[in-house]
């Protein structure tokens, strides 16, 4: 018996795992130190799903813990990623001002009444949750002359926030409207502490600036009966974000021709033909089809005045 056979012999015997001696034993008890070692400070953990192979386990996603352990979620019969995306809600302008800390005041308007006049203290900021707002400037000798027609979702106001200390024009519920008033310092902070409500702050005042610009234009360029047909589309909330509004509550021909920089009379002339064209329709209230901003669009021959 060679004494490596015996060496084993006597291991086997004693019932105990004594190293081998020898180059090759030296490199497997290495091995087994280091296992030992790697064990030992690692912390446990289970085995990621794919190892258990696709058919033993349901398809299911395992996303990483807080606390490090491995949580199982389903991801649904039709593969879904394993980290859920959440689909980023739109912010809500009305439902924050609701909750805000003081500074902000809900009223109610009757169409016709006054939101704020033109001379009064520009201290606040007003924000439409419902229905339209006139804002019209009145010159010394009493012309009245219609800046614009917002909507809920608009600011109006928002002048005071550049240091001007009276208003400028004056804002009048077209409809029954509910309007928030907030406090220029409540204004200022809520756009400093808050980056949702501030991108949809400056989102409206970029819109208002393109808007100002393209009312400009329209006034150089087009002719009375564009700039009306234009007018009503606005109205309408045609080409805006949203569906678009049809039907438009009663807006008398005095207030267009104030909108258009024209007569009563021109407006009523070019408001029969472009019931003729059945552009629009009218009997109380009045009512705006898409042919219109198709005609417009195009500049279709009938939209011409001829001269």
């Amino acid at each position: 018996m060679s004494r490596l056979s015996a060496s084993r012999q006597t291991r086997r015997a004693c019932g105990k795992s004594v190293p081998s001696t020898g180059p090759a034993g030296g490199y497997w008890t290495l091995v087994r130190r280091a296992k030992s070692l790697i064990n030992s400070t690692l912390p446990k953990r289970s085995l990621p799903l794919r190892f258990f192979g696709a058919r033993s386990v349901p398809r299911q996603a395992c996303r990483r813990g807080a606390g490090g352990d491995n949580i199982v979620r389903d991801v649904g019969a039709h593969g879904d990623s394993a980290v859920a995306k959440k689909s980023k809600a739109k912010f809500d302008p009305e439902a924050f001002l609701a909750k805000a800390d003081g500074g902000v005041m809900i009223s109610k308007y009757r169409k016709g009444q006054v939101v704020f006049a033109q001379g009064e203290p520009a201290d606040s900021v007003f924000y439409i949750r419902e229905g339209r707002v006139k804002i019209a400037v009145v010159s010394e000798q009493g012309k009245e002359a219609i800046v614009a027609f917002l909507k809920a979702g608009d600011f109006i106001g928002e002048g005071c926030l550049t240091g001007r200390p009276r208003r400028v024009s004056t804002a009048r519920a077209v409809e029954d409207s509910v309007v928030s008033r907030v406090d220029k310092a409540t204004m200022v902070r809520i756009l400093r502490d808050e980056q949702k409500f501030s991108e949809r702050f400056t989102a409206h005042l970029l819109a208002r600036t393109l808007r100002v610009e393209e009312d400009l234009v329209d006034q150089l360029f087009n002719s009375s009966e564009k700039r009306l047909a234009r007018a009503l589309l606005l109205l309408a909330n045609f080409g805006k974000e949203g569906k678009h509004e049809p039907v438009i509550a009663k807006v008398s021909q005095e207030t267009l021709a104030d909108m258009i920089g024209t007569t009563r009379s021109r407006v009523s002339h070019f408001m029969n033909k472009f019931r003729e064209l059945g552009y629009i329709h009218y009997n109380g209230d009045l009512e705006v089809h898409s042919s219109l901003l198709d005609a417009v669009l195009h500049e279709k021959p009938q939209l011409k005045i001829s001269k």
